[in-house]
């Protein structure tokens, strides 16, 4: 399976980076996963609706047709850890291609890129970071994968 994180904005924080770059080497030991990063549209606040466009184009460029789209949003529904990996498991029973997760920037994803998405999750009710976010997931999509290899690392319930 082909799990594909794309976000906007880039991550300035080398720590925050290193624990994602950390998830992310670990998770490619379990799947076929691939991080992007676009740079922000650099809009002023009053242009936010553009920025969102621009963003979402350049999102749309690289996100495949072929995979499964999950918006991140803080309007979206809320999954367990456990849920995500049954989603992750009920893709791979059914032999679909993977799952691609957008990330928006600091206004968030444009409407019509919403609108693609099968699925809009949400990591939590308070507003991340887009590189804080990326960490979360990243972490959370290794921790489903162990619990999917029936592994020791996830040790609830």
């Amino acid at each position: 399976m082909r799990i594909l994180v794309a976000s906007i904005g880039r991550n300035r924080d080398s720590d925050i980076r290193r624990a994602t770059e950390v998830y992310e080497a670990r998770l490619r030991h379990y799947v076929r996963f691939e991080s992007l990063v676009v740079p922000p549209a650099r809009l002023p606040d009053t242009r936010a609706e553009e920025a969102r466009e621009r963003e979402a184009a350049a999102l749309e460029r690289h996100l495949p047709d072929e995979l499964e789209l999950v918006a991140l949003t803080r309007h979206g529904k809320p999954w367990s850890t456990p849920a995500l990996a049954e989603h992750l498991d009920e893709m791979r029973t059914y032999g679909r291609p993977g799952v691609a997760f957008a990330i928006g920037g600091a206004h968030g994803l444009a409407p019509r890129l919403l609108a693609r998405a099968q699925t809009r999750l949400a990591l939590s009710a308070m507003t991340l970071p887009h590189e804080l976010a990326r960490l979360v997931l990243t972490e959370q999509l290794y921790r489903a994968a162990t619990i999917l290899r029936g592994e020791s690392y996830h040790k609830g319930t």
